[in-house]
C-alpha cells in the first residue's frame, strides 16, 4: 500500500487540519524523523498554500486547529503546533497553544521545523520579508550613533536583505541603514 493511500485511508478522505474534502494532497511535514505515512498529513489546497506561504495566512481559517490539535496522529499534532506558533500573536491561538500537550519527541520535531523558518527575516506579523519589499516602521526607533529617530509610520521602500535574518537594510531620509525586521510591517 502506498503512503498516499495509507494517509488518505487514515484521514477518511478529508483534510486532517480543517476537515475540507476539496483538492486533497499528501503533505510531508518538514524536518520529519522519517519518510513514512506517519510523517505525512492529508491537507486541502488552502491549508497547504498557507502552510507554505505565510503571507496568505487567513487567521480565521486556522480556528479549525481547535479540533485538529487533539488528533492522535503525531504529524497532525506537529502541524497544529507549528501553525499555532505562527499565529501566536492572536489571543485565541495562544490560548490553544497553552492547552496543547505534546510529548517531548513531538515538541522537538515541531521546533526543528520552526527553526528552519528562522533564517528568514519576518515582520511583526511573521510575514517573510523579501528583497524589494516595502515596509512601514511600527514604532519610533532610535538610530545608534546619532540623535536621529526613525518615526513610527515611516515608509521604507525597496528593502534589501542582510546576512543576519533579524535585520533588513533600507533608506530612511536619504540614508541607508539597518533596521530590525520585527519592528516593520510589510505593505
Amino acid at each position: 500500500m502506498s503512503i498516499e493511500s495509507i494517509v488518505k485511508q487514515r484521514a477518511g478522505e478529508q483534510c486532517e487540519l480543517c476537515s475540507s474534502t476539496d483538492d486533497l494532497k499528501v503533505y510531508e511535514v518538514p524536518a520529519s524523523p522519517d519518510s513514512t505515512a506517519a510523517s505525512c498529513v492529508l491537507v486541502c489546497e488552502k491549508c497547504r498554500s498557507e502552510i507554505e506561504d505565510a503571507e496568505t495566512l487567513d487567521q480565521n481559517h486556522w480556528r479549525c486547529l481547535n479540533d485538529s490539535m487533539w488528533s492522535q496522529e503525531p504529524a497532525v499534532q506537529v502541524m497544529a503546533y507549528r501553525m499555532l506558533k505562527r499565529l501566536s500573536s492572536e489571543t485565541w491561538a495562544q490560548d490553544l497553544l497553552d492547552m496543547l500537550y505534546l510529548e517531548e519527541d513531538k515538541i522537538e520535531w515541531a521546533e526543528k521545523g520552526l527553526l528552519a523558518d528562522e533564517d528568514k527575516p519576518r515582520d511583526v506579523n511573521g510575514v517573510e520579508l523579501k528583497k524589494g519589499d516595502d515596509v512601514t516602521i511600527i514604532k519610533d526607533l532610535p538610530v545608534k550613533g546619532s540623535s536621529m529617530v526613525i518615526k513610527q509610520g515611516t515608509a521604507v521602500r525597496g528593502v534589501n536583505l542582510t546576512d543576519d535574518p533579524k535585520h533588513i537594510q533600507g533608506k530612511v531620509n536619504g540614508q541607508t541603514m539597518f533596521i530590525i525586521a520585527e519592528y516593520c510591517r510589510k505593505k
